[in-house]
């Protein structure tokens, strides 16, 4: 082969790898700056809230609007943080739901309290017990970059209602946001202690 024929090669080989970049590199390498750039805004927006007290099915009250008949309390883990394969922290935005799950009657959540590791108590969560209307639900979000808790964080959620009722479905959600391919799990609560009136009037 002369050297007009190695060069038209080369050339050609040069054009063909141009391509492949142009044509699946850049693509990959805009989708991973487009997916970072969502995460960091669903991030931004996923901050410590207290819920919204002037919704009607979600509203603060002063004292129970009824003698208890039904509650619980409830331990909820909360993995503020874990480790990779590397040994590395990740730290993970953690969200506890509470969803009223009864149809007809309401709730309301008297007390939720926010535990280290070491079981230390580190914040109260509600100013006031927060009445849920049926089937209504509330949210408390730990911001990733909450250290506080660290990986063994806890809460203590108790509840009442004034009649028989459904329980309620409580549970967090805990996410990593920043890298491209995250990480997102979910853990349920579980019963501590329980009140039950010992007779109970029937349900309309």
């Amino acid at each position: 082969m002369n050297d007009d024929s190695l060069e038209t090669a080369e050339s050609v080989a040069r054009r063909l790898k141009l391509v492949v970049f142009v044509i699946v590199v850049v693509p990959i390498i805009v989708l991973a700056v487009f997916m970072e750039l969502r995460f960091e805004a669903l991030e931004d927006g996923l901050q410590f809230r207290e819920p919204d007290v002037r919704d009607e099915v979600g509203m603060e009250v002063d004292s129970l609007p009824w003698p208890p008949l039904q509650g619980q309390t409830l331990y909820v883990p909360a993995y503020s943080q874990i480790d990779d394969q590397s040994g590395k922290p990740r730290l993970l935005t953690v969200t506890l739901s509470v969803r009223n799950s009864d149809r007809q009657h309401e709730i309301v959540v008297t007390s939720v309290r926010y535990y280290d590791s070491g079981g230390k108590p580190l914040q109260s969560l509600l100013k006031k017990p927060l009445r849920l209307g049926p089937l209504a639900s509330t949210e408390f979000v730990m911001k990733h970059n909450d250290k506080s808790g660290r990986g063994g964080s806890s809460f203590i959620v108790q509840w009442m209602a004034g009649v028989p009722v459904t329980e309620p479905v409580v549970e967090t959600v805990m996410i990593e946001s920043n890298q491209t391919q995250g990480i997102a799990f979910v853990r349920s609560a579980t019963v501590l202690e329980t009140t039950d009136a010992k007779e109970t009037p029937a349900r309309e």
